[in-house]
């Protein structure tokens, strides 16, 4: 069932019963589709900006206080970050920019106030909450393409991150009615996650036209339906905002963390079918640590015994008014 690299770990293949496309789509070609789609329409937006205005960024922090004169529309706070220092580059998930969280590689507006959060500060809540939606997002790029092509995974959505749930989540369309995964097919999971975080990708941020959005997930109908929601709540109430890990492109409000190798030790522990009226789902769940942070393999396992638990986060039990709180959440 899953692609040749992992083939060997998991050697039950489920047959697809279900039709799920007039044409044989693949989740290679459909992935490659959208990071086309994202990229043209990163080189689209860039060119927009013909004249380079600076702007002053009034940074709070350690070293010391400092301003920056960077580029408007084009400086990120991860760019802010590269002119203090090293440590700042690799410890910083999210960015607060006149008070409002944001995303490392969002370009600044105008002028602003800057200060970067990261997972050992007195109150990582913004720094937990987006590693648990990135967590989400790393694992629906694992299960689109773990797979063989011959089953076509369609990513529905994730409740809500909530840390104290104690599992990150993704539900699922495999178009299979059921699956039951071995302990060594959860550990090659596990694997895949490992090599997305090592990977080092960037969570690269796009705002765009709920049209372009629409394009990139003509091949989801979960998406479909999501996104039109997700716009109209939207400041401009046509935009949504889709990130970019290696070639996985995801639609969410984000804000995510800098990159997936903030990700560490981490696990997918379980599986659990949801029934809904359009089609069998499955929750896939795990747990993580941020990289850096060590617990003993009791402790550790402790942790993984409660992600097993059927997470309590909102079901997608109606797929057609799923409401996009259940892609994504503001903080």
């Amino acid at each position: 069932m899953l692609t040749s690299r992992v083939a060997a770990a998991l050697p039950r293949l489920l047959p697809c019963t279900r039709p799920y496309h007039k044409k044989a789509l693949t989740n290679t070609a459909v992935k490659q589709k959208r990071s086309q789609l994202f990229t043209q329409e990163a080189q689209r937006q860039a060119a927009l900006i013909t004249d380079i205005e600076k702007i002053e960024v009034q940074y709070d922090g350690q070293p010391e206080n400092c301003t920056l004169i960077m580029n408007k529309g084009m400086s990120t706070p991860y760019n802010c970050a590269q002119h203090i220092n090293q440590m700042m580059m690799e410890r910083s998930v999210l960015a607060e920019v006149d008070g409002q969280v944001w995303d490392m590689h969002r370009p600044l507006e105008d002028n602003c106030t800057l200060r970067f959060l990261h997972f050992r500060q007195s109150d990582p809540y913004y720094a937990n909450k987006a590693f648990w939606r990135s967590a989400s997002v790393m694992l629906g790029a694992v299960l689109e393409s773990s797979f063989k092509d011959n089953l076509y995974v369609e990513l529905c959505s994730y409740p809500s991150p909530n840390v104290r749930s104690g599992s990150f989540v993704y539900d699922v369309d495999l178009k299979i009615p059921e699956w039951e995964p071995s302990k060594e097919e959860l550990r090659t999971l596990s694997g895949e996650m490992v090599k997305l975080s090592l990977a080092a990708h960037r969570f690269e941020r796009l705002e765009v036209d709920a049209s372009v959005a629409l394009k990139m997930f003509a091949d989801n109908r979960f998406k479909t339906q999501q996104i039109p929601q997700m716009a109209a709540q939207s400041t401009s109430g046509n935009t949504v905002v889709v990130y970019r890990i290696g070639d996985f492109v995801e639609v969410s409000r984000g804000p995510m963390m800098a990159g997936t190798s903030h990700l560490g030790k981490v696990s997918i522990v379980a599986v659990h079918p949801i029934e809904t009226n359009e089609a069998q789902l499955f929750r896939v769940q795990g747990v993580a640590l941020p990289r850096g942070f060590l617990l003993n393999h009791f402790a550790y396992g402790v942790l993984e015994k409660r992600a097993q638990q059927m997470n309590s986060g909102r079901l997608p039990l109606n797929i057609s008014s799923t409401e996009p709180q259940t892609q994504a959440s503001t903080l």
